[in-house]
């Protein structure tokens, strides 16, 4: 299905043409995340959303087709309103979207995204796109869980492996896809987590990638089987499918990883892996990834990598935890969240294994076990212009202070060290744009009167992301 701006909104905005004050010729509103488990959030998104919604023209037979719709939903359309944007626009939007640098970090509570309609007759633009632009909410959710699971695990690389930053890339991996709501899910999702790693099984992040982020390829995965592949052969014909598995796809420098749970975990990989395939696997130069993929991961891996180090010898590096033969590794990728990563991490590291023996996978926990109240994003209007003066537009429940929401129009900025290279060191705050000074807003215009105004890579923001990683230190 392909989508108009129109067809993006909630059902009650239809009416909101007419529910303003009488000349009002200007509103701006702003997107933030209000709390949640997580201090920060690393944004990322609003360029696929505003790509993929706010740079093709509207037309008259979009009009006409929502005209339609409207109706029949039993809702009044302001047909004049987008008419004029047709007509007078030539259907392209006029707004201006500001906002942060995509991959950049941001305390909680603070201004993400500013919009502000650029023609007086359209007022009632600003709060319509609310619907699909708080979107952003979802793959900004997804790079901050990302976020913290890079900053977990590099910990644990820290105290346990030699040379970390070299072993981080592909540490987490992505097996979200067939857990998420859409494709489109998946896709940007997918993307988002391709922020902060570069394992992946999502095939619509690539896609997304290539098409929204000018990345050639986000994002790499290997050979692997799944129960199926393992269980066609019977219960005695596991081992052979281990080999099968290893002259198809492996061979020197290539990896791949097997099931081993599908009958029994210990058997396969005592017996199978460390003593009927051992030589071969050496011999052939592959690295075999073993995945366990039910019960107690806390028990099990370290369980499974004694054994891996009994039948295939390791190392110990000079940090004095054990580090596997190159030719095995475990992969844990059932049930796998941040907490249940750092538990896990934990466990390898009681059991004096190094963390690079370990890769961690996430499906659900990454993808779809999120919402838009995981950080309480919302997108409220703060000022508007009437009879030529801007007010102040604010919301205060008393019943729940929590949603009381900021006044005027915002500017973003960082006070102490150049936040575009340090700015995790430094205090970032909202301020009014009329309090900014001579101080940079860190917000900056990516969208004006349809038409995007910055088009970064994946490659760009990836490296702000990890500037940020570098200073936190």
């Amino acid at each position: 299905m392909k989508f108009s701006i129109l067809e993006t909104t909630d059902s009650y905005k239809l009416s909101h043409y007419a529910q303003y004050p009488p000349g009002t010729t200007r509103a701006s509103s702003y997107i933030e995340a209000r709390g949640g488990p997580f201090t920060r959030t690393r944004f990322f998104g609003l360029q696929g959303l505003l790509k993929r919604f706010f740079t093709d023209p509207v037309t008259i037979d979009d009009v006409d087709r929502m005209v339609e719709l409207a109706t029949a939903h039993g809702m009044p359309f302001d047909r004049a309103g987008w008419m004029h944007v047709v007509g007078d626009h030539a259907g392209k939007l006029p707004l201006r979207i500001d906002a942060v640098p995509e991959g950049m970090d941001v305390p909680i509570g603070n201004v993400l995204v500013q919009v502000e309609n650029t023609c007086d007759r359209c007022a009632w633009l600003t709060s319509f796109v609310e619907t699909i632009l708080l979107h952003v909410w979802y793959p900004t959710t997804v790079a901050t869980v990302g976020a913290h699971a890079y900053e977990m695990i590099y910990r644990a690389l820290e105290r346990t492996a030699e040379e970390p930053a070299e072993k981080i890339a592909f540490a987490l991996h992505d097996f979200g896809e067939r857990g998420v709501s859409s494709i489109e899910s998946g896709a940007l999702g997918g993307l988002a987590h391709l922020v902060n790693f570069r394992g992946t099984d999502t095939i619509a992040a690539l896609v997304a990638g290539r098409e929204l982020y000018h990345e050639p390829m986000a994002g790499f995965s290997i050979p692997a089987m799944e129960h199926s592949t393992v269980t066609s052969w019977g219960r005695n014909g596991e081992a052979d499918a281990f080999r099968n598995m290893l002259r198809a796809f492996g061979g020197p420098g290539k990896t791949v990883a097997i099931v081993v749970d599908s009958f029994d975990a210990y058997r396969a990989v005592d017996e199978i892996v460390g003593v009927t395939l051992r030589d071969e696997i050496i011999a052939s130069g592959t690295r075999v990834v073993v995945r366990p993929d039910s019960g107690d991961p806390n028990v099990i891996v370290p369980r499974l990598m004694r054994s891996l180090a009994r039948t295939f010898g390791f190392t110990i590096n000079h940090k004095g935890f054990i580090v596997l033969h190159p030719a095995v590794r475990v992969i844990q990728g059932d049930g796998m969240e941040l907490e249940s990563i750092r538990e896990l991490y934990e466990a390898v590291e009681r059991a004096e294994f190094s963390a690079e023996n370990l890769t961690v996978g996430m499906g659900g926990g990454l993808l779809q076990k999120v919402n838009r109240d995981t950080m309480k994003f919302a997108m409220k209007l703060s000022a508007m212009q009437i009879d030529g003066s801007w007010i102040d537009v604010y919301k205060d429940p008393k019943t729940d202070p929590g949603k009381r929401s900021k006044r005027g129009r915002l500017a973003l900025v960082a006070n102490g060290t150049a936040w575009n290279d340090y700015f995790v060191k430094t205090e970032i705050e909202t301020v009014r744009l009329e309090h900014l000074g001579e101080r940079e807003n860190i917000l900056r215009t990516v969208y004006r009167d349809g038409e995007l105004l910055v088009d970064e890579t994946l490659t760009t923001i990836r490296e702000r992301a990890m500037r940020i990683e570098r200073a936190r230190g």
